[in-house]
Parts: structure tokens; C-alpha cells; sequence
């Protein structure tokens, strides 16, 4: 084909953006922005001269002289510009019609390559990729060029972003608001087997997809005292005397539905300083101090969770958690509603979700900007506060509920403070007068914990403050009730409700397994993607022997392709024929990556003892993905342990190759759409009673794995649906855990006890895996051995037992895909869209703009 404009085409007008940071209300002048919503604006031969201009005029370059990078930035932008007539209406039609919109308050956004995603909700792939031919390129490289933003840790982020996907293609309003960490989630590296952690520089070569408006910036201040005053009608009020700021930089993304037209925001912030550079220090010499300004005001949104186990540590985590908060509460109030609206009535237009504990601070800012600033008396700003927040729990760990020390809060946030003390003395004056002879009710209850020092407890904060607190999975809902919180839902059962996660199958059937979205089209029809609970209809085919060697020929090539890419990734050769074994989450000692170790090890001891010969081993593939929190050392411990585990097992030959354990390092959102697609067991093994919910279980048994796992979070609800034949149950209920634990667990009993485990242990101990060193792996043994707080060794012959369960379904492959087709049919439930619709429902009584 000839180049194509090396001069470049004529610029068409963009789309301006106002102050307004939705989009200004003049009709946008971008050529597509005429056309009607959803129409297909681009032929091939239009996009190609679109692309070609982008790669001329926003990179440069003609195409005979640019890079794959050049070339991925001009794709990125051509389908923006695709979508950005339809972001400008959507958000023109939210303020014509005064819509009641979500605003989902996260700390984390894992949201994973946006290209695929675009392209799938846009329905432009078969065009991208045909003209991308025409021009010699490939649409899988440019692709595979993008870095995914690591803006969160793990499920909580990824949960956010699944949402707001659902809200989007559900055609509900909503602004997504979080932080744009210029550094993400660390790059996972292994060095001799440990973890290394290394920056997330995911903003190094460009990212295409936001667009920052430092001109609706936001003032955030910190530190310094308040005082009183009398305003002009002769009030007393309060004021807060700031001792220095910083500004919040607003990064709009775009959140597309799926082929609706409707396309929401994700609003991240940037903290930069108010005054970044003074002359008159740089010339006198003293450049490091005429920045210092700039370098410390924008270590608020360096990395994603800064390591706290420093009091500077500490202090950076709330200065996070406030920024992006007071950033997002000024942003709506100022930007997103009409100049004279009255904000008496703002629960009519909004309703902030609060992802977990991390923006609990949100409620006396509002609190504050509705008092200090727009001349509220208390009654009136509590009124309006209190029907403003619902609260999200995702957590049973107690040390997960955040409190903050009263002594930072003061310092920091001394304002704040005060209306947390106040706030907490009305709140204690209604349990006082609902519990008269029960003080010490109201001593539990209170938001201020006295010991061991004295703190704010964001969880009761958010459960007195919010509309209606739920958890995540029916399991965990009802311990939240029963054990986390059980004063407060006794005093206020009704605030209680629960909704159970889900995830987008969009990204996680549709795009990450297209020769099973192929299968199911083929068969049901097109609609599942939007109403998943229509995978039902896949329930008859599992008896069809022709849909089953369909069903297992996509099983086969999610292998081939998952093998192809850790050979090109991390340089792991994946053998044929073996059970596809998986277990990806973070590494926390309570979701028991352990266990499945002593599994492995309990395996490999047997093999070259002789207890077991090497034929009735079942060919089985291990995979762990799993980063550590760089301070956590047991964790880090863990890791450690289980790389020298592979290094020994994987070279062993009396093993003749049919037990094989890889960790390939950095797992992300871009991983797990090739990994879990072609996963057959999926391992969900938490101590019954601690995972909240979970949502990678989801995705694995929407993709045809069958799950091994204990009653806890959302496994209660995917075994009911899926049936126990098709599910491998093991292991305590939660009721058992407490009654265990009540009686005291004694982990070194099970040791002596069992033979098998005590061999699998005695194995680590002897420095087989540490090339002799007996010590080398003493803190991960002996907190097994002695401590076990998460009773690993309590349910490990039980989990033996259920792992012969799967070797025995595994030997008969017919039985195998019967159930993994009926994994498929019956998990439908496990949609965010479903997810989304009981928060409608149950919370935040919003509708769709229809």
C-alpha cells in the first residue's frame, strides 16, 4: 500500500474541554461528534486515514520511519477520538436530565489494558484490524505494546473497575474518582527466588488514555489550627487555618459501555505542589530547595500504598486518602452541578460509595465544606451528610478496619478532628438513649477506640454515617452482622444488606476467552454478555458429546496460548497433557498459599521416598501468581519458599516431568485474561470465615475451571449453584474455625499426628530446598508449626483428601468437561451487572438514563 499522508491530513477541530470537567454544554465540532450515538462512524478506509493522521500530527512520524510505540499511541488515540463525541454527549444528556449519578470513592483502580476493552465496547475491532493490515501492521502487537496502569493491589481494584464497566453498559451515571499514582503497584521481580520490588513505570512511554485538565485543579490543604469566629448574621463558626497545601490535578479517563453509546468518566488525581519553584532560591545556588516544594507535595501520588510501617509512612497514607477524597467531594460540587443548585438536596443528585475504609475521611469533609464554607448549621449539614455515603466492607481481618491515631488526625487534619468529636458524641448520645443501662455498649460502640492508643475507627465512622453498609458474599455479609459489627446491626439491622461481587464479562469471558465466546454464541445467541444469567441455556449442552469436544477443543487453545506467552514472558515452558492447577492472589498468610505448598511438597516426598511410584502421580501444573506487600515478611518468606520448592522439583527427574510448579513474576490484570481462561482447577483454599468474597473465583469458574475450595466468601454461593458434584469441597466451616480456636489450636498435634504432613514439613526442615541449609526457611516452618493462625495444618489432610477427589474426576476427561460446561451455565449470578443492579436496588436507588 503507499504511504498514506506523509504531510499529514488537515487538522479537524477536537473537541475542547471546559471548565467543566465532564465537557464543556457547547455542541462539540469534531466531525464524529455529528453522527448519531452508536452509529458506525469509521469504514476502513476511514480509519486508516484517521490512524495516519494521529501518527502525523500527535506523534510526529510517518509511517515508514515510526516505532511500535508511535504506532500504539496513534491507535490509542483514534479510537479516544472515537469516543469522545460520545463522552461529551453522555455527559450533556446526565446534566440536562439532573440524574441521580454514583460517585464510587476507590483508592484503587486495577483496570487493566484499555485498548482491548475500547475496542470490544466500541465494536470496532474487525475494522481496527483491517485496517492496521492495510497499513502492514498487527493489531495483537500494538496491543500486547500497551502497559497496564498497576493502580491497585488486587481484588479491591479490580472490583472498582469491574463496576464501573457495569454502570457504563448499564447506562447508569457515574464518576469513578481514585488517585493517579505516578507509580503503581511495584513490578514483582524474583532475584534467587525472592521477591525484588521494582517501580511500576507505566507512565514511561505515554498513556494515551487520560486527559488532564489542570485548569479545574483543586486546593487541598493540610496541617495548621482553627478558630473561632462570629460571621455576619452573628454566628459563631470555625474556621480552619491551614499550614500548607498542595493542588489536586484531575486525569480523565473514559469508561465506555458496551456498544450503548454511554461512555462515564474515571476521574484520577495528581497532587502537585501550589508554588513548585522558587527563582530566587534556585539562583542563589540552592537548586534542591527551590524544587523541594514540588517533590514534596507530589509524593502524595507517587506510589499506591506506601509502605506504612513508619510513622512517615503512616502520615503519607492519610494525606493520600484525604487528597483524593477533598479533591472528589470539591470536584462534584463545584463542577458537576448547576451554579445555583441548592445543596440541601444533594442526595438527589449523588451517592458516594465508599470502596472499604480507605475514603471514610470523605464524611466529615463534606461535613466541613457544608458548615465552614456554605454557612450550614450542624442539624442541616448532618441531615445532608448522612444520606450522602453508603459503605462498602471488604474485609473480616480486624486489622484491616483502618484507625487512625488522633495524634496524626490532629496534626494533620486538626479540623477534621474536632467534627469527628462531635459527630462521635451525638452518635454515642443515640446509643446512650436507644441502651440506657448499657454504658458499656456505648464504650464498644464508640468511634474513638481509648486503647491501645487513642484513634478514630473508620469502620464504625462509615457505619454510623452511611445509608446502608453491605457486604461482599452472603458468608461474609452475615459475619459482618454477627461478629464484625454486631452492635451496630443490632441497634440498626435494617442499615445491614448484603451484595455479592461480580465480575465484568466483558473483559473476563468476551475478550480474555474469545474460542468460548465463540462456542457460546454459536450456541445461545449474542446476548449473554449483557444478561450473563443466560448462560443458563448451556446447561442441556453439557450432555451434547459434539458441544463438549467444542468446549474442550477452547480449553486446549487457552493452553497453547497461555503456554506461548509465558514462554515469550518469563521464559517457562508449560508440559502438555498436565491438569492445569492454579492459585492467583495476593500473598497474605490467610489465603493459605501455604497449604497448597505443603501439597506439593507432600507430593514430591512421597515420589522420591518411594511411598508413591511416579505412574500414579496425575501430570499436574502448578501455577502461583501472587506479590507480597513489600513489608510483609512472612509473605515475602512465602514466596521465597515457593520458587526454591520449583527450582528442586522441576529438575528432579525421578519426577519424569508429571509434577511441574511455576510463578511467573508480576501477575496482573494482562496475565490472568490469558491465565485464567485456560486454568482447570482453581485453587480458593482461605481459612473458612476470612476471605470476604472474592471475585478471581468467579472468574475462573465463568471460564471453565472447576474449583477446589472451602466454605468461605462467595465459594458458599458458586457451590450451591454449581452443585457439589461439580465443586471439591474441603476443609472446616466457620462455625468449626470458632469452636477450634475457642478450644485452642494446637498445630504441632496435626504435625505429630499425620504422617504425610509431618514427612512434607520434616522435608523443608532437612534443607532439601535451601541446597542444605537447615535454617533457611525456619520463620515460614516454625509460624506453621507454633503459630498456624490460619490452621493450614488443621485442614491439610483434608484438602489431601479432596485433592484425590480431583485426580480420580480428572482421569475420566468427558466427566471433567461435563462439569466445566456446567461451572460455565451455572454461574451466570457472578456478574458485576448483577452486582450493580442490587446496589440500585438495595442502596443507592438510582436508575438508568433511559
Amino acid at each position: 500500500m503507499p504511504e498514506l499522508a506523509q504531510n499529514g491530513l488537515s487538522n479537524p477541530e477536537r473537541p475542547a474541554t471546559g471548565r467543566r470537567a465532564v465537557g464543556p454544554a457547547n455542541t462539540p465540532t469534531h466531525p464524529l461528534a455529528t453522527a448519531p450515538v452508536g452509529s458506525p462512524v469509521f469504514s476502513v478506509d476511514g480509519f486508516v486515514k484517521e490512524f495516519i493522521h494521529e501518527l502525523n500530527t500527535n506523534q510526529g512520524v510517518p509511517l515508514s520511519r515510526s516505532s511500535v510505540n508511535d504506532q500504539y499511541l496513534a491507535l490509542a488515540s483514534t479510537v479516544k477520538n472515537y469516543l469522545m463525541a460520545r463522552w461529551l454527549e453522555t455527559g450533556r444528556k446526565t446534566r440536562d436530565a439532573k440524574a441521580k449519578a454514583v460517585g464510587y470513592l476507590s483508592a484503587e483502580y486495577l483496570l487493566g489494558r484499555q485498548l482491548g476493552n475500547a475496542l470490544l465496547a466500541t465494536d470496532l475491532n474487525d475494522i481496527a484490524e483491517k485496517g492496521l493490515e492495510l497499513c502492514g501492521l498487527d493489531l495483537v502487537t500494538l496491543r500486547n505494546q500497551e502497559v497496564e496502569p498497576g493502580l491497585g493491589n488486587g481484588g479491591l481494584g479490580r472490583l472498582a473497575a469491574c463496576f464501573i464497566d457495569s454502570l457504563a453498559t448499564m447506562d447508569v451515571p457515574c464518576i469513578g474518582y481514585g488517585i493517579r499514582y505516578e507509580y503503581g503497584i511495584f513490578r514483582q521481580t524474583f532475584v534467587d527466588g525472592r521477591q525484588v520490588e521494582q517501580p511500576d513505570t507505566w507512565l514511561a512511554l505515554g498513556s494515551p488514555w487520560e486527559f488532564p485538565h489542570p485548569e479545574a485543579s483543586v486546593q487541598v490543604n493540610f496541617g495548621g489550627h482553627t478558630e473561632k469566629y462570629t460571621d455576619e448574621a452573628g454566628t459563631e463558626r470555625t474556621r480552619w487555618v491551614p499550614d500548607w497545601n498542595v493542588l489536586g490535578v484531575p486525569y480523565n479517563y473514559m469508561v465506555p459501555g458496551y456498544l450503548n453509546g454511554r461512555v462515564n468518566t474515571l476521574r484520577l488525581w495528581s497532587a502537585t505542589a501550589t508554588k513548585a519553584f522558587d527563582l530566587a532560591i534556585f539562583n542563589a545556588g540552592d537548586y534542591a530547595q527551590a524544587v523541594r516544594a514540588q517533590t514534596f507535595a507530589e509524593n502524595i501520588s507517587k506510589v499506591l500504598y506506601p509502605e506504612d510501617s513508619t510513622p512517615q509512612g503512616k502520615e503519607l497514607r492519610l494525606q493520600q486518602q484525604y487528597f483524593f477524597v477533598a479533591c472528589s467531594l470539591r470536584d462534584f460540587i463545584e463542577n458537576e452541578l448547576e451554579d445555583d443548585f441548592d445543596l440541601h438536596n444533594l442526595d438527589q443528585r449523588i451517592i458516594f460509595q465508599l470502596n472499604d475504609t480507605h475514603p471514610v475521611i470523605a464524611v466529615p469533609e463534606l461535613m466541613r465544606i457544608l458548615m465552614d464554607e456554605k454557612g450550614f448549621d450542624w442539624d442541616e449539614a448532618w441531615a445532608v451528610t448522612s444520606k450522602c455515603f453508603a459503605y462498602t466492607c471488604h474485609t473480616l481481618l480486624p486489622e484491616a478496619l483502618e484507625v487512625w491515631s488522633t495524634d496524626l488526625l490532629g496534626r494533620l487534619l486538626p479540623r477534621h478532628l474536632e467534627i469527628i468529636y462531635a459527630i462521635n458524641e451525638q452518635f454515642l448520645a443515640e446509643v446512650r438513649e436507644a441502651c440506657p443501662d448499657d454504658e458499656l455498649r456505648a464504650r464498644r460502640m464508640s468511634i474513638i477506640a481509648e486503647l491501645p492508643e487513642r484513634g478514630v475507627r473508620m469502620a464504625y465512622l462509615s457505619t454510623y454515617a452511611a445509608t446502608k453498609v453491605n457486604g461482599v458474599a452472603a458468608l461474609h455479609s452475615q459475619l459482618l452482622r454477627d461478629k464484625v459489627l454486631p452492635d451496630f446491626s443490632e441497634l440498626w439491622p435494617d442499615k445491614f444488606t448484603n451484595v455479592t461481587n461480580g465480575v465484568t464479562p466483558r473483559r473476563f469471558v468476551k475478550m480474555a476467552n474469545p474460542k468460548l465466546a465463540e462456542l457460546i454464541n454459536d450456541t445461545i445467541g449474542a446476548g449473554w454478555v449483557t444478561d450473563l444469567e443466560r448462560l443458563k441455556e448451556l446447561e442441556p449442552f453439557a450432555e451434547d458429546p459434539e458441544f463438549r469436544e467444542r468446549f474442550a477443543e477452547a480449553k486446549a487453545w487457552n493452553k497453547r496460548r497461555l503456554t506461548q506467552v509465558l514462554r515469550n514472558r518469563d521464559g517457562i515452558d508449560l508440559p502438555d497433557g498436565h491438569l492445569l492447577d492454579v492459585m492467583v492472589k495476593r500473598l497474605h498468610e490467610y489465603k493459605r498459599q501455604s497449604l497448597k505448598l505443603l501439597h506439593i511438597v507432600s507430593l514430591y516426598e512421597q515420589v522420591v521416598s518411594g511411598k508413591l511410584t511416579v505412574d500414579q502421580v496425575t501430570p499436574r501444573t502448578v501455577v502461583f501468581g501472587a506479590k507480597a506487600a513489600p513489608g510483609y515478611k512472612m509473605a515475602k518468606d512465602t514466596i521465597h519458599l515457593i520458587n526454591k520448592v520449583a527450582e528442586v522439583v522441576n529438575a528432579d527427574p525421578k519426577l519424569e516431568g508429571r509434577l511441574k510448579v511455576a510463578f511467573p513474576a508480576n501477575y496482573n490484570v494482562t496475565l490472568a485474561e490469558k491465565l485464567i481462561p485456560a486454568a482447570d482447577l482453581s485453587e480458593q483454599i482461605s481459612l473458612a470465615g476470612m476471605e470476604a468474597s472474592g471475585t478471581g473465583n468467579m472468574k475462573f469458574a465463568l471460564n471453565g475451571a472447576l474449583t477446589i475450595g472451602t466454605d468461605d466468601g462467595a465459594n458458599v454461593e458458586i457451590r450451591e449453584l454449581v452443585g457439589d458434584k461439580h465443586f471439591f469441597l474441603f476443609g472446616m466451616s466457620e462455625p468449626e474455625v470458632a469452636d477450634l480456636g475457642a478450644k485452642g489450636y494446637s498445630p504441632g498435634a496435626y504435625y505429630e499426628g499425620n504422617a504425610q504432613l509431618k514427612a512434607a514439613i520434616d522435608l523443608i526442615l532437612s534443607g532439601h530446598f535451601s541446597g542444605g541449609d537447615q535454617h533457611l526457611f525456619d520463620s515460614v516452618v516454625y509460624n506453621l508449626l507454633h503459630s498456624d493462625r490460619f490452621m493450614a495444618l488443621a485442614d491439610f489432610q483434608s484438602y489431601i483428601d479432596a485433592q484425590a477427589r480431583v485426580e480420580e474426576k480428572y482421569a475420566d476427561p468427558d466427566a471433567w468437561t461435563r462439569s466445566a460446561i456446567l461451572n460455565v451455565a451455572r454461574t451466570g449470578f457472578f456478574s458485576s451487572d448483577r452486582s450493580m443492579r442490587d446496589y440500585i436496588q438495595r442502596i443507592w436507588h438510582t436508575q438508568p438514563m433511559l
